[in-house]
């Protein structure tokens, strides 16, 4: 099991000191992946439903501050020599397909081939709106689209596509990702078109524990949607083998036990021992991936929860 920390483009510790000591602290215990979110702009007002949150509110909406995901990256990548470089997720229609596609393959070329691309379709309407994208309700379309782009950018030389969103002819794309035939992309989202979008275009399918609607909280909600997934990795006739599996975690807790709404504990919390033990019954149903959620009011705190996870539980995983 590979395992990655969060750092988020808002908030305390969203500066170059404190990025630049977690970043060089998590390489250095051994974890495999920073993973950072995406919003370009916070519009002031916002009447979207945030789909994480259990009243439908956005935490990022107080201050509208955030930083662009894929520079973020590219910082990290320049003072890191094998951590992977997660998008956690990417929206994937915020930015134009062709140029995203040439971002991310540089990003992939500067770092020796480090870069993950985490997408998602997105769910902020006004954000779609002020950055002039293409309709809000035809994001769904328009996300799978820009990922044939993405693939069709990264194995080719000179490309060309003519689609419902993206038109361009005889582009030299040079260079190419590192990695071959592209970067990986691990599809976001619980809700059954993102299961069909990771099992149609993913290498991974990437979803998060803490969607209300979709709760995987426990070992017997993550079954009941990764049976979920196989009925649609059966109708679309992929073998479910092929599709790499990691889980995003918002919540950990070593030491008390947490409870969810419906009384029952909450995976990756309490005891060094029943986290590890968690995590095992997490390979066992198949995840390769766990991104784990840290942060602490300051840099220090949130290296010591990283510290005491490699030192505690880590070992005793089984």
């Amino acid at each position: 099991m590979e395992f990655g920390f969060a750092w988020f483009t808002r908030g305390p510790l969203a500066n170059p000191a404190d990025l630049r000591t977690i970043a060089t602290t998590g390489e250095t215990l051994g974890f495999s992946h920073v993973v950072v979110p995406d919003h370009v702009v916070i519009p002031v007002s916002i009447d979207s439903t945030y789909p994480y949150s259990a009243d439908g509110s956005f935490p990022g909406t107080a201050n509208g501050e955030c930083m662009d995901t894929l520079v973020a990256l590219s910082f990290v990548a320049a003072m890191t020599t094998r951590l992977r470089l997660l998008t956690s997720v990417m929206v994937v229609p915020h930015r134009p397909a062709l140029l995203t596609a040439k971002m991310v393959a540089t990003i992939d070329q500067l770092s020796g081939g480090r870069m993950v691309l985490g997408c998602g379709a997105g769910w902020m309407e006004e954000e779609f709106e002020a950055l002039e994208l293409p309709p809000y309700a035809e994001r769904g379309a328009v996300t799978d689209e820009y990922i044939d782009v993405f693939r069709k950018v990264w194995a080719g030389k000179t490309v060309s596509h003519a689609g419902q969103y993206v038109n361009f002819s005889n582009v030299s794309v040079l260079p190419n990702p590192v990695q071959k035939p592209g970067v990986p992309i691990w599809t976001g989202g619980e809700s059954a078109p993102a299961l069909r979008r990771a099992v149609r275009k993913g290498d991974a399918w990437y979803p998060i524990g803490n969607n209300p609607k979709f709760p995987m909280d426990t070992h017997a909600r993550i079954a009941k949607r990764l049976d979920r997934l196989k009925g649609i990795a059966d109708e679309e006739g992929r073998d479910l083998a092929t599709l790499d599996l990691a889980y995003w975690s918002h919540w950990y807790n070593l030491g008390d036990e947490v409870q969810n709404k419906d009384g029952d504990r909450m995976i990756l919390t309490g005891s060094a021992d029943a986290i590890a033990d968690d995590i095992g019954r997490m390979k066992e149903q198949g995840f390769g991936s766990l991104m784990l959620n840290f942060t602490a009011p300051d840099a220090q705190a949130t290296t010591d929860r990283m510290s005491a996870f490699m030192a505690d539980v880590a070992p005793a995983i089984r």
